[in-house]
């Protein structure tokens, strides 16, 4: 069996167009597995293989490689930027054990890799930086340094300098062995010199080197000491104080370079060999508890000896099948195996399982704890299951994702396309977790939620060309909610006599604002026994069922406590489908006397514009009702920040490329609820009753 300590399990993530996908290209060609380097912007890459990814160049889905590095294995998954595929980020975020941050030299930190930049803090995986695209016209690798430190609050550890940038960038300095890597002008990896440090490099080569062994040695008591007293540590030392600073997030050993150039890749690989922890020394992953969710408080150890377990983080259907994309934590998975999804209670036999090159793969026999790999053909796996020996049944941590907020009606086009459409859908919703698909019960339609216009737009694009489903689609729709203002004190009677037993059940009750976000919280101070308790989850659940369709416009309800504090019974009527009842019927009678509102979608949003339309862009972000939070000029333009309801921001790409002539960029991500202004929450009420009017 493999050597754990050679495995490296990595992603590659940043913000959109600052070079992961050729990055992982590069990877590719120097670890040898590829021999013609496919370029993103010739629609030609290894790992962008679904037409709408080389159609846009942009990557969509994560694809998983492996490949060799000076003895190691290293399973790269390259993964997208785009925020409406963030999801994408997270869950592979959730399997590896270390990763390549890349951030473009003239672009900087941007929004997207804050984004990303979070998600990695909070799976606490170890990363090493690289600083890309240094042969670009504004690039400036000290710049973005100081980015990392002020808008990422992170540490970079400066590993290597730039020699010359712009047109004239021809290689890097390796600050710690105070080497120079020199390219030459054929553009092959492999051909670079290693020569002395250029002559008007080598006060700042000393200066960061300095820098580079006070910041490693104290993470080595003794070493430090020494340091101190004026003894210089060993290279062996100080690697080993790197790596151990990497893996506790102490630091981030940051590059620099040009993966479309091919320079300075090699020290990003060796450092990824060099700093980036095995599987073996990362925090196992927590086992939880399966009903609640809570953790159990013991963990699976990354060890081919102990019993499987192994958690499946992402479905992908392709032409040979359904591919389920597992991390192996604990013991071995062979061919032909019985294993036990602990979310189902259902055995599956694994059957054919894959290494995987972007689409091509390689049959495997068996695979053991770190290692990636697909399995072909399982039926009743989904994101986020865990796959355990039947005899040691386990649960791994699961899961979360975001929810929609964008959602569009939908009908094929022809009558006989509705069961080719549900079957397509049924897949999809398969593999994108924040893609969900639910049917409108009056009108029949089929809404798809998503995380933003893109994400939808591509949903469609996927169903047209891959599953030949032409669809007619309505406008997109905002998912609103509603919530109350007010304070109500109130009580309600249910009886009904027909004959025989009857129903009774009286409930005196406060319904409250509750804190934003807080959903819906109940709780109970009735005594003397005047509501017996058997009942209080009755009345919990009627009021419960209700909060999903609001007085105003029939959204879901928001932020509301409930307090049941008296009431009465009757010891033959009362039962806990009339209390039930009563408390369905209190909903109807007391929110409206709440102040019911409404409340729509925030988005934080991040527009980058040249310096000449920034006032513009600020004009028509305030057109759109939107609140302007910072604004941040950089080398090539000016980053403004804001707030912007969802309803305002529906083909805003479109408008601002008009203002700025084609030069704009935003992003924009969910922030929270917000209270409607009258005259919107007045028109979006109108046409929901609208719409129920004509069914």
């Amino acid at each position: 069996m493999a050597d754990l300590s050679k495995y490296r399990n990595i992603g590659i993530f940043a913000h959109v167009d600052a070079g992961k996908t050729t990055t992982t290209e590069r990877i590719l060609k120097l670890t040898g597995k590829i021999h013609k380097t496919g370029e993103v912007h010739d629609g030609e890459s290894t790992t962008d293989f679904m037409e709408q990814e080389a159609e846009r160049g942009i990557t969509i889905q994560s694809a998983a490689v492996t490949c060799e590095w000076k003895g190691h294995r290293l399973n790269v998954i390259d993964t997208p930027g785009h925020v409406d595929f963030t999801v994408e980020v997270y869950r592979s975020l959730k399997v590896l054990d270390g990763g390549i941050g890349v951030f473009c030299g003239s672009g900087g930190v941007e929004p997207q890799s804050e984004t990303n930049w979070r998600y990695a803090n909070e799976s606490e995986v170890a990363r090493v930086i690289f600083v890309n695209k240094l042969d670009r016209m504004g690039a400036d690798f000290y710049r973005v340094v100081g980015q990392v430190e002020k808008v990422l609050a992170a540490n970079p550890l400066v590993m290597t300098l730039p020699i010359g940038i712009e047109d004239e960038f021809c290689g890097v300095v390796d600050v710690l062995e105070k080497k120079a890597y020199v390219w030459d002008e054929t553009g092959l990896p492999e051909n670079y010199e290693v020569q002395d440090v250029p002559a008007d490099m080598v006060d700042k080569v000393e200066e960061y080197h300095e820098m580079l062994i006070e910041t490693a040695v104290e993470q080595d008591d003794d070493l430090m000491e020494a340091y101190m007293e004026g003894e210089m540590p060993s290279l062996e030392q100080i690697k080993a104080c790197i790596r151990k600073g990497t893996r506790d997030l102490a630091f981030f050993p940051t590059f620099c370079g040009s993966a479309f150039k091919n320079k300075g890749m090699q020290l990003v690989l060796d450092a990824v060999v060099d700093y980036l922890p095995a599987p073996t020394e990362v925090d196992p992953q927590p086992l939880t508890d399966k009903d609640t969710g809570e953790p159990t408080g013991e963990v699976a150890t990354v060890s081919a000896d102990e019993p499987l377990k192994a958690l499946a983080f992402k479905i992908m259907d392709d032409r040979f099948g359904a591919l389920t994309f597992i991390r192996i934590y604990s013991g071995r998975m062979k061919k032909g195996d019985t294993v036990l999804n602990s979310a189902t209670g259902k055995t599956e036999r694994i059957g054919r399982m894959v290494e995987m090159q972007a689409d091509e793969r390689n049959e495997l026999t068996e695979a053991q704890a770190g290692d990636i790999i697909a399995v072909v053909g399982m039926k009743n796996v989904q994101t986020g299951h865990t796959l355990c020996d039947p005899k040691h049944e386990c649960t791994l941590e699961a899961m979360i994702f975001p929810d929609p907020v964008i959602s569009i009606a939908v009908a094929p086009k022809d009558k006989g396309g509705n069961e080719k459409m549900g079957i397509a859908i049924g897949k999809m919703v398969a593999e994108d977790p924040s893609f969900q698909v639910e049917t409108d019960e009056d009108s029949g339609e089929t809404i798809l939620k998503g995380m933003g216009e893109l994400h939808l737009d591509i949903k469609v694009d996927i169903l047209k060309r891959t599953y030949g489903v032409e669809l007619v689609v309505g406008q997109p729709q905002v998912a609103y909610r509603e919530t109350i203002t007010q304070e109500v004190e109130d009580s309600y009677t249910h009886k009904k006599q027909s004959g025989g037993s009857g129903q009774f059940g009286k409930i005196d009750y406060r319904i409250k604002p509750g804190e934003p976000n807080s959903g819906y919280t109940f709780s109970s101070s009735v005594v003397g026994g005047n509501v017996p308790k058997e009942f209080w989850p009755a009345v919990e659940k009627g009021f419960k069922m209700m909060m999903d369709e609001g007085v105003l416009a029939g959204f879901p309800v928001l932020d509301v406590e409930v307090e049941l504090f008296d009431g009465g019974f009757h010891a033959v009527d009362s039962s806990a489908i009339a209390f039930e009842i009563a408390a369905k019927g209190a909903f109807r009678q007391s929110i409206p006397k709440a102040g019911p509102q409404l409340l729509e979608p925030v988005m934080k949003v991040d527009v980058f514009t040249p310096e000449d339309n920034v006032g513009d862009v600020i004009g028509d972000l305030n057109r759109r009702r939107g609140m302007i939070k910072d604004q941040e000029a950089g080398a090539t333009g000016v980053r403004i920040k804001g707030e912007v309801p969802l309803s305002e921001m529906f083909g805003y790409i479109g408008h601002l490329r008009t203002i700025t002539s084609g030069r704009g960029q935003f992003s924009m991500e969910f922030s929270h609820y917000a209270p409607c202004p009258a005259n919107v929450a007045d028109a979006v009420i109108a046409a929901e009753k609208e719409k129920k009017a004509a069914k």
